[in-house]
């Protein structure tokens, strides 16, 4: 879709923000997707009274970005004349293994932190942006800290309650599927 964007501007003169969020969370986030949004996952399956499923050792690292954080970037960059047609990556700047991520979402859930180890993934050890692109565009905004956007959305996890993930029949694509991914959907 990138270069489809960027083919487009250069024939028809259409201009483009492009946007790569990452590791995104919130208040309001589907807690009920068993594969995207770990924080969202996590929270879930303690509120299920279930272990929190880590593929792997747990040391991978992520950087998360709260909501409040990038949401307001976005939605100001229409008006940005230094953003047009140009790729961001938005988020936080400072990442976490997933064993950290899971014993401060336990901690905030006020819960003992239960884990299950899953057999690793074929993932990236370590994935995190580099954001001085967007900070050249758009200025330094604040980063809320971790533990302050995790408060956050705990609290309202614990309003709304569990959720579970809808089926897509027909639609899930089941090869290469990691073996627990696919024994969720059944």
């Amino acid at each position: 879709m990138e270069l489809e964007l960027s083919a487009t501007h250069e024939m028809f003169g259409l201009p483009y923000i492009i946007f790569r969020p990452h590791n995104v969370y919130g208040e309001h986030q589907n807690i009920g997707d068993r594969y995207r949004n770990v924080i969202g996952i996590f929270m879930n399956q303690i509120l299920q009274g279930e272990r929190m499923t880590i593929f792997g050792d747990g040391m991978q690292q992520r950087a998360f970005s709260y909501i409040g954080d990038i949401a307001p970037i976005m939605a100001r960059s229409p008006i940005v004349t230094a953003a047009l047609n140009r790729v961001f990556n938005v988020g936080a700047d400072q990442p976490y293994t997933i064993k950290y991520l899971a014993d401060k979402v336990a901690e905030i859930m006020a819960v003992e932190p239960r884990v299950e180890h899953l057999p690793p993934r074929n993932e990236v050890y370590v994935a995190f942006s580099d954001h001085s692109a967007c900070k050249e565009a758009f200025g330094s905004s604040p980063q809320t800290p971790l533990e302050e956007g995790l408060r956050r959305m705990a609290k309202w996890v614990k309003q709304v309650g569990t959720r579970s993930s809808r089926e897509f029949k027909n639609v899930e694509v089941v090869q290469n599927l990691p073996p627990s991914w696919a024994a969720a959907g059944q």
